[in-house]
């Protein structure tokens, strides 16, 4: 063999398997069954199992560097060959808002006192929301600026049209009731009497310490608008969430470079969203009320 080996200039093993097959070759060209001795009893595979369900975040690495720590002699590729064959993907985990026993009752009960409303109920509703968007700038060497512009959305469905108004301003500081008073008197208020004109309109906000201000109460009652009673961590009940992960995914490769840029950028991108999405997240409403019930006040998949 050394001889053929030098004479045609490839490897040896090749040579042997060419000219030595082993048992297993010869069965596997005889198209008999093969029996392949594995690497890892099933001992070991109960093992991997446990591992996984006992440390569901970690990725394969992690569990692979865990499960062969105990004597186990596998690599990492069957490692993660040997986690789908029992069921096993790789996911990325889906954030949910943590909710307490109380919330999740309150949560539960606000389902109820609402599963009788319908679509064209919730057409009625003026929902808002908030999202901060935060911008870094680094100019001449000076410490970086966390700069943070918030937009405040609100959408109305109707049987005519669907209408997304989108309010922008940024600032440095927290939000304060006397602020969002303010940004309800300039902003919201014009809005309402575009989308509403004179017909009857409930307003949703969540409970965030300037919405649920003593003074931010008082504004709503003295303009007599009513406020929706909304429970607690839940934005799977805000059909604008959804509207902002579609805002998320076009703004995916914009690169503003300073607060107006980003403004004019969220702006623009609002504007591209449909009537058609629109109608189909207020349609979604008594569905996520029946989520909320199934769930028995946990969180839900929207």
């Amino acid at each position: 063999m050394p001889g053929i080996v030098d004479a045609v200039d490839i490897q040896s093993l090749a040579v042997h398997r060419a000219l030595c097959p082993s048992t297993l070759i010869e069965r596997r060209r005889e198209g008999k069954d093969v029996v392949e001795k594995k690497c890892t009893s099933s001992w070991d595979n109960c093992t991997l199992e446990r591992t996984v369900k006992q440390n569901p975040f970690k990725n394969v690495g992690e569990i692979h560097k865990e499960w062969t720590a105990a004597a186990v002699c596998a690599s990492r590729t069957t490692t993660h060959r040997l986690m789908q064959d029992v069921g096993f993907s790789c996911r990325i985990p889906c954030v949910k808002p943590l909710l307490n026993n109380r919330q999740r009752q309150k949560r539960l009960a606000w389902a109820k006192g609402k599963m009788d409303w319908t679509a064209a109920e919730w057409s009625k509703v003026m929902f808002s929301d908030e999202r901060s968007q935060s911008l870094e700038e680094e100019r001449r060497g000076t410490e970086s600026m966390l700069l943070e512009v918030q937009c405040k959305v609100s959408t109305v469905s109707d049987g005519l049209g669907c209408h997304v108004i989108c309010w922008c301003w940024s600032t440095v500081f927290s939000v304060f009731s006397a602020v969002y008073q303010d940004v309800l008197e300039h902003f919201m208020l014009p809005a309402a009497d575009q989308l509403y004109g004179d017909a009857d309109f409930t307003f949703q906000q969540d409970l965030a310490p300037a919405h649920s201000a003593k003074a931010t109460s008082t504004w709503f009652k003295d303009h007599g608008i009513p406020v929706l009673n909304w429970p607690a961590n839940s934005p799977d009940l805000n059909p604008i969430e959804n509207l902002w992960g579609i805002v998320k995914r076009k703004m995916r490769y914009a690169r503003p470079n300073n607060a107006e840029a980003l403004k004019a950028t969220i702006r623009a991108t609002w504007a591209l969203i449909t009537p058609e999405q629109c109608h189909r997240l207020i349609d979604s409403m008594p569905r996520r009320i029946a989520a909320v019930i199934q769930a028995k006040g946990a969180p839900t998949k929207y």
